[in-house]
């Protein structure tokens, strides 16, 4: 089994989307990961259906798979980076009223996942409160899923207030949805989850449905191109394929968008070569 490779548009951020998709089409990815934000399929426009449904016929010609992102920095706030989170008191509905438009989207586009993350803990805001809205926003959107059709990838992010797997299984569990899968990213593994890579992504398996991938330092939050950190790629991608993985693998280097053509061409062909080395 081969895995299938993707890339994130939060790094074509200079494109346009239809020429972003073909670009990635074109040097032969397998699926895209879509961040929604005010260039690329805006998630608060008012013609979000009919771009939507233009986005979905241009991925069925380009034969591209996608999973919807929604880690736009800006998207609700201009001044805020990545605020309101799900732990905002004054804020919270307005990240769950955006992941249920996500999860519209996702809908139709036939997207495999919809991923998103806790966000950071607000000042004079307790962990215990912030937990409690957490659980009670990924509840929310969980069953606005469930009743379309569409899985969520819960992603820890380090410095989030959940930042690792366990963080993850505890909030499963006490979401108790089916629906709350998981995103890995790749080089988090490496930055800050106490096992490797390799065993992280074994221990992950049951519950994996997205994986974001690139290269990180432990301890350092710092997205790098494929080979230049630490992970070690054709050891991940053996696991991968050992768990019996299937859904899409998407380079995600956000900060990349001013070379992004030769950036997307370079990750492929590591990718490929790591994948042969896995074998």
């Amino acid at each position: 089994m081969s895995l299938r490779f993707g890339y994130g548009t939060n790094g074509f951020a200079n494109h346009r989307l239809a020429d972003a998709l073909r670009v990635i089409a074109d040097l032969g990815y397998e699926g895209v990961a879509l961040t929604l934000d005010h260039a690329h399929l805006d998630p608060l426009a008012s013609d979000l259906a009919r771009r939507t449904a233009e986005t979905a016929a241009l991925l069925s010609d380009l034969g591209l798979a996608v999973v919807v992102e929604t880690g736009a920095r800006y998207v609700l706030d201009p001044m805020r980076k990545h605020e309101p989170t799900l732990l905002h008191a004054d804020g919270a509905h307005r990240r769950v009223e955006l992941l249920e438009r996500a999860v519209d989207v996702a809908a139709d586009l036939g997207a495999e996942a919809v991923s998103f993350w806790s966000g950071n803990l607000p000042a004079r805001v307790t962990p215990e409160d912030g937990w409690k809205r957490l659980v009670t926003g990924c509840a929310r959107a969980a069953g606005y899923a469930a009743d379309r059709g569409v899985r969520l990838g819960f992603e820890p992010e380090p410095g989030m207030l959940v930042d690792d797997l366990a963080g993850y299984l505890k909030l499963r569990a006490e979401v108790g949805s089916e629906t709350l899968g998981l995103t890995f990213d790749i080089g988090h593994l490496r930055c800050n989850e106490p096992l490797p890579p390799p065993a992280c992504v074994a221990a992950g398996a049951p519950y994996l449905v997205n994986v974001q991938i690139d290269d990180m330092r432990r301890g350092v939050h710092e997205h790098l191109e494929l080979g230049t950190g630490e992970v070690d790629f054709p050891a991940v991608l053996r696991a991968l394929r050992e768990c019996g993985y299937q859904g899409l693998v998407a380079v995600e280097l956000p900060r990349h968008s001013h070379a992004a053509p030769a950036t997307a061409r370079q990750s492929i062909d590591f990718l490929r070569m790591a994948e042969e080395a896995s074998r």
